[in-house]
């Protein structure tokens, strides 16, 4: 029997779809909103169809975006040579805040693994190809995640890249910055060590 009536009842159970929210806060979330002055939750309720209807994929690095080509893509001052693949849009969002890299990205909106029945045709790598078949990129830096997952997209690409004798690099992992080496595990030790350079 549901306790808190109908509406509020679905308004808890649409909040507890969300990826990361359990039951509590899906239920902390509902009561915050009914509790609000009907204009924030209007507001709300807004701003989440406005998002939904006016973001859409850029038809070139795959990415959301309310532009297409977004807002990378359709810069000219973007260097067309190097290509990051990574698995996700937030993904890319966290090397732009870097303001480390001035390249071009490919978003494949996931990584390969077979226990949650993803495969290699679940991504976008067929976007990827059509891409670099136009002859501009000398370089595919793999920007995936350092999980099993993730090192299988990145050893699957390479495999797929190396008749286009295209350049293909792998970003290196290691040790966070302001870790103590104690706590750090050993594979991130050992790929730390492996990806040492000369200073």
């Amino acid at each position: 029997m549901n306790t808190y009536g109908e509406k509020t009842g679905r308004l808890i159970e649409e909040f507890g779809r969300l990826p990361g929210i359990g039951g509590k806060s899906a239920q902390r979330l509902a009561f915050y909103i009914i509790s609000q002055k009907p204009e924030r939750a209007e507001a709300l309720a807004n701003a989440i169809l406005e998002a939904r209807r006016g973001v859409t994929y850029c038809s070139v690095c795959q990415t959301m975006a309310e532009s297409d080509p977004c807002a990378v893509c359709g810069n000219v001052n973007r260097d067309p040579s190097a290509i990051m693949v990574v698995e996700d849009p937030r993904d890319m969002a966290a090397y732009e805040r870097t303001n480390e890299y001035n390249g071009l990205y490919h978003v494949l909106h996931g990584a390969i693994s077979p226990m949650n029945g993803i495969g290699p045709n679940d991504l976008r790598l067929r976007e990827l190809l059509d891409r670099l078949r136009g002859g501009m990129v000398n370089e595919v830096i793999l920007a995936t995640n350092p999980n099993v997952e993730g090192e299988a997209t990145a050893l699957y690409i390479a495999k797929i890249l190396k008749p286009l004798e295209i350049k293909t690099t792998r970003i290196a992992h290691g040790v966070p910055v302001g870790g103590d080496l104690e706590f750090v595990d050993q594979v991130t030790l050992a790929r730390a060590l492996e990806g040492r350079r000369e200073i």
